[in-house]
């Protein structure tokens, strides 16, 4: 072959270089620090807009790779289209990329002018509303990967993830009240689907996890997943335990996982009084947000590798 046609080698010591500053920076993404928030459900009637308000005002002012907000309306607001578009304006208003986890109160008690449920046809009107591209609201734009990339599960579009370090987080919608299992015979279409999407989007996350050995998997949702029903032990009205099997796949996922898992969901039952704390069961973690927002630091040269409340002086690392 004539020197025109030869590929061109690298010297060795540039080549070396070269190769030692990409290791160096893989290294460096998963060694950083950062911190990310987690805004809980505020809302409790029309006039929570302000705290939803002032805490993306004070998640703007932290320095958070990303924040992830739980719901966008109470129970007693209105399910309507303009109700929504000015929620999706001020999500979008945030500074730091913002990922919204649906809540119950988004869509479950949704009602028609006839007093019949809405909840299914709201619940794809959100879906078109506030996931309709493949990044997340605010100003800094995290792009994230949809369970809808899936063709089966296209209509899935709230479920959603992305990585930090060597961190993968990911939405799953569970809504609170015991995640929309309905006692009444022949009303669970829309909770046996979703079980099944959520199933298969447990073992897209862990795979992918898995396959690039990652420090932890972080889950956000709205009910609580790995809470038992000791408190309704004697209450007939409810027949089932909605939670009953995500809770076994979530801890059969962990039980197979080599880093840890964090579950972030909102508060179970009554708010607690007590300072949010991280409960662990081997390396299975269960993080209840009761009220504002709480900032959450990840230091992969910890043991701990999670913790709370953490001065804003951890530099932001690039996201991926």
């Amino acid at each position: 072959m004539s020197a025109v046609g030869r590929p061109r080698r690298l010297p060795l010591r540039l080549a070396l270089l070269l190769a030692l500053t990409a290791s160096c920076s893989a290294v460096l993404a998963e060694t950083t620090s950062f911190s990310f928030g987690v805004i809980a459900h505020v809302f409790r009637s029309s006039a929570d807009e302000t705290a939803l308000r002032n805490a993306i005002s004070e998640t703007d002012a932290d320095n958070l790779a990303f924040v992830v907000a739980n719901g966008i309306k109470a129970s007693s607001e209105p399910c309507t289209d303009k109700l929504y578009g000015q929620r999706k304006a001020l999500l979008n208003s945030a500074k730091n990329g913002l990922i919204v986890s649906l809540s119950a109160s988004d869509w479950v008690t949704c009602r028609t002018a006839a007093d019949r449920s809405a909840a299914i046809e709201r619940l794809g009107r959100i879906r078109d509303l506030f996931f309709s591209d493949e990044f997340s609201f605010g100003d800094s734009k995290i792009p994230l990967i949809r369970q809808s990339t899936s063709p089966k599960f296209r209509s899935y579009v709230e479920n959603a993830r992305w990585e930090i370090g060597n961190v993968v987080f990911a939405t799953i919608n569970l809504p609170a009240a015991n995640n929309h299992y309905l006692a009444e015979g022949g009303r669970n279409s829309e909770f046996e689907d979703r079980q099944i999407a959520n199933r298969e989007w447990l073992q897209r996350v862990f795979l992918n996890a898995s396959q690039k050995k990652s420090d932890a998997v972080v889950l956000f949702c709205d009910g609580d997943p790995l809470a038992t029903q000791r408190h309704r032990v004697f209450d007939f009205n409810v027949k089932r335990d909605g939670f009953a099997e995500i809770r076994q796949r979530i801890s059969s996922h962990a039980a197979h996982f080599e880093g840890k898992v964090l579950v972030i969901h909102g508060p179970h039952g009554a708010s607690s009084s007590n300072p949010p704390n991280i409960v662990w069961q081997r390396n299975l973690g269960d993080l209840e947000i009761p009220a504002g927002w709480l900032k959450v630091m990840v230091d992969p040269a910890s043991p701990k590798l999670f913790e709370l409340g953490k001065p804003a002086d951890q530099p932001v690392l690039s996201r991926r």
